[in-house]
């Protein structure tokens, strides 16, 4: 391999392991507040894709600002986000909280094949992208190389920015720092007055909006169709079983980790590259069962 294709790859890398970030910061999130394996978080992801790339095509005609197509693609991930989020945790989430795990991994899955159905009867079967934006955010040389800023700034600087904004509302903010308490114990969050319920919403609500946002910043470079959202869920759940279950930051390096060498992989061994991420999370899981960033508790009896 040589240092130019190295280049290509590491960029390659970065932006994809960006998108697989946002959607398994979201799942990772939840587990951790709500103690939920979301399996319909695929379908937000799909949800943020469809609705951005929606509202591109229609305005990409009528302007010509490469901002206001951003943006644009930005505002429909986040009320797809909004919308979807209140209303499952409002409907199912909240009257399955006191379920057994393996009940809520059952709703959880029921909700996403409802999803994956409404999906179809609004979209279609038709692929839909938002190519529109990276050829008008135009390209950006380094070297003798060309790389579209779209993929080299915009998607790795927006995760780095949801990033930092979750962690500073975790450590910084009243709620945030309530959020953190739930964490911990639930039960006891309660009897110290904590409104667990507006917790659970506003956390379910985040994660939403992030995977949302995924999807939304993948529909320019892909074409979204009917099992997108499928295919994300389990390469979120691999992330996050990397990871270890809860850890927001170890799904950072994780999403790093497995996004870099899927793409080296396209160059050196290319019929390897569908089964990097699952060979990364056997190989961890066999030397860390509880992820790389988890730290096994002794149970109490």
């Amino acid at each position: 391999m040589t240092w130019d294709i190295l280049k290509l790859a590491l960029v390659d890398g970065v932006a994809y392991a960006s998108l697989l970030f946002l959607v398994s910061m979201g799942l990772t999130l939840v587990f951790g507040v709500m103690g939920i394996l979301n399996v319909a978080h695929g379908a937000f992801y799909a949800y943020g894709g469809y609705a951005a790339a929606s509202t591109v095509l229609y305005l990409a005609p009528r302007s010509d600002s490469p901002v206001l197509l951003f943006l644009a693609l930005f505002a429909a991930a986040v009320v797809a986000g909004l919308v979807l989020g209140a209303l499952m945790e409002f409907l199912l989430i909240r009257r399955a909280q006191n379920y057994d795990p393996i009940l809520k991994l059952l709703l959880t899955f029921g909700a996403f094949l409802m999803l994956e159905d409404i999906q179809r009867m609004i979209w279609g079967a038709q692929p839909y992208s938002a190519s529109e934006v990276v050829t008008r955010l135009g390209n950006i040389d380094i070297g003798d190389i060309t790389y579209t800023t779209y993929q080299l700034v915009v998607v790795p600087a927006t995760a780095l920015i949801a990033y930092l904004l979750l962690q500073w509302f975790l450590h910084r903010t009243r709620l945030g720092k309530q959020t953190v308490a739930t964490t911990h114990h639930r039960e006891v969050a309660t009897s110290l007055g904590i409104n667990t319920k507006k917790i659970g919403l506003t956390t379910f609500v985040i994660a939403t909006v992030l995977g949302a946002l995924g999807g939304a910043l993948a529909a320019p470079t892909t074409s979204l169709v009917p099992g997108a959202g499928t295919d994300m869920t389990v390469l979120s759940f691999a992330v996050v079983a990397t990871a270890g279950l809860g850890q927001i930051s170890g799904a950072l390096i994780a999403s790093l980790l497995i996004g870099v060498v899927r793409a080296i992989s396209v160059y050196v061994a290319p019929e390897l590259e569908v089964a990097i991420p699952y060979i990364i999370m056997v190989l961890v899981l066999i030397i860390r069962p509880n992820g790389l960033f988890t730290v096994a508790q002794a149970r109490k009896i």
